[in-house]
């Protein structure tokens, strides 16, 4: 009987977690598409690790977002630039997105001279055959379900409706890596984050962990409760530390001085 009735419970405490995790689904177009921003934001990525306490590294990172029409459909275009203390640290990702619903539409990186191109739909992702210079070019891979990509985690956290308690399931996809899965993000609690002359911003903490590759990691992510904001993230993975912080609004957009 005792039994029983532990199984009962398990049961229900089980169902319980289930009701209160929010799925994020294309088809219930529960994002806050409105709230995404269109501009030019920049970040400063760095690593730490504990066991160099002499070292850092870096990257510098630009994340431009438009709005556009294609076909008569408004959609997100995002390019986004990774620059580091040489060339073989650059790359470059360019994706296009519904403005209705975020589902993707195309995806695109260049890592190391190699580009990755894929033309992305709600049933599969294949290889762009008409992109020029494609390693992906006969790429496919079947979904089962639509999923949002996962290069754009950052403006995807930026629409969730956050608030105290909520946990989102989210159904992700790395392009042209392993099958989508759903990836679980918790709003641990918030805080106030200071930014330029002391202002401070209340915000939500948004927190994702699980083990890989015989590790434990942990990703947390600030996003603010008024603009909906990215202010910053840290993570924790094999002993080290990255974080990301946005720049002040005043950064020098770097893109126009570079020669073409």
């Amino acid at each position: 009987m005792k039994k029983f009735i532990y199984i009962i419970i398990m049961c229900f405490a089980v169902n319980l977690a289930f009701a209160q995790t929010d799925t994020i689904r294309l088809k219930d177009k529960r994002l806050l598409t409105s709230v995404l921003k269109p501009g030019l934001k920049q970040y400063l990525v760095y690593f730490q690790t504990p066991a160099s306490p002499k070292t850092l590294r870096f990257w510098f990172w630009l994340r431009d977002i438009k709005t556009e029409s294609r076909g008569g459909e408004k959609v997100f275009t995002i390019t986004q630039h990774w620059y580091g203390n040489d060339t073989t640290s650059y790359r470059e990702v360019y994706s296009v997105n519904k403005a209705a619903d975020f589902a993707p539409v195309y995806h695109s990186e260049t890592v190391k001279n190699i580009k990755s191109a894929y033309n992305w739909h709600s049933d599969k992702i294949t290889g762009a055959d008409t992109v020029k210079g494609n390693a992906k070019k006969d790429f496919s891979l079947a979904f089962n379900t639509p999923n949002f990509n996962w290069n754009l985690d950052i403006e995807t956290f930026e629409m969730l409706p956050l608030a105290a308690g909520k946990t989102f399931a989210i159904n992700f996809y790395d392009a042209g890596l392993d099958p989508p899965k759903y990836i679980l993000y918790k709003v641990s609690g918030s805080e106030i984050v200071a930014t330029l002359n002391d202002e401070k911003i209340d915000c939500w903490k948004l927190l994702t962990e699980g083990d890989y590759s015989g590790g434990h990691f942990s990703q947390t992510f600030w996003i603010s409760k008024k603009g909906h904001e990215f202010l910053k993230e840290e993570d924790a993975f094999n002993g080290g530390y990255r974080y990301k912080v946005k720049m002040a609004q005043g950064a020098i957009d770097l893109m126009p001085r570079f020669k073409k």
